[in-house]
């Protein structure tokens, strides 16, 4: 398993300080926040300096999040397919192997919904494949459809497309309808990417991303979520994910130490320099 943490934890800080300041922090592999290193660009820095900073620094940067709004109809959804198509050209440049996907489907559903939801999860993976891009499904707990482990498995399957599979994001674990079981589900082939994050004294119902807290501080029980990630030998990307308006306030540098302890921690991995 390779620690990381994402970037939307220091939501306020810009994409180079990120990059500098948890290197400096000790963590040398970071979760990609789309928004932010387009932004980055925007101010006159090119795809090749991006390059130069995470290898300066020594970061690599295996995943990114996240693109939303492929489910979407009319207007809003070309343009997330638009939004889409750039972004996979960029991680195609980057060497950005996974790009993280929301299952936003909202409701109202009916059968039609799934079969299209097979096709546009097909339309992406085939998309995504010819950049050198993976797919990690989000299955999201506020969905109408893909709100569990166990149904987004079952999509992933149904497709049947080796550049599609999931991304494990414990706070919609917790939260949705997800049950210990669903764990046997995952598996070295379907499972792209794992984020982590903590609740505490927060009832399940009303848990918002803002109460996101370090994972090893609330109330998560972490141990069978790891251990299924050990028995399935998953080598891939695991990070810290927090939407957290009063961690953000945590100077970067900061964060990358807290943040790669408590990582260790919970992943058994404290004995890591």
């Amino acid at each position: 398993m390779l620690p990381a943490l994402s970037q939307v934890c220091t939501l306020q800080a810009s994409f180079s300080r990120d990059i500098e300041d948890f290197a400096a922090g000790q963590c040398h592999a970071v979760d990609v926040w789309l928004t932010k290193l387009e932004d980055y660009l925007q101010r006159g820095r090119s795809v090749s300096d991006v390059r130069k900073l995470l290898l300066e620094h020594e970061v690599a940067a295996p995943v990114a999040s996240y693109q939303g709004g492929l489910f979407g109809s009319n207007e809003s959804g070309q343009e997330a397919w638009r939004l889409f198509g750039e972004r996979l050209v960029l991680c195609g440049e980057l060497e950005i192997k996974t790009l993280v996907v929301a299952c936003d489907i909202l409701a109202p559903i009916c059968q039609a919904d799934v079969d299209g939801a097979n096709e546009l999860l097909l339309r992406a993976a085939t998309a995504a494949a010819k950049h050198g891009v993976r797919i990690a499904l989000e299955f999201r707990a506020d969905a109408a459809l893909g709100n569990n482990l166990q149904t987004a498995a079952a999509l992933v399957r149904e497709v049947g497309h080796a550049n599609l599979g999931m991304c494990l994001d414990v706070f919609h674990y917790y939260v949705g309808p997800s049950k210990q079981e669903d764990l046997a589900y995952l598996n070295a082939s379907n499972l792209f990417h794992v984020q982590l994050c903590d609740l505490a004294d927060t009832p399940r119902e009303f848990a918002r991303d803002a109460d996101r807290i370090l994972p090893g501080d609330g109330d998560i029980v972490f141990e069978p979520i790891i251990d299924r990630l050990r028995e399935i030998d998953y080598r891939g990307c695991v990070s810290i994910e927090l939407m957290n308006p009063q961690i953000w306030q945590v100077p970067p540098r900061q964060f990358g130490e807290i943040g790669m302890t408590a990582l260790r921690k919970v992943l058994g991995l404290a004995s890591m320099a």
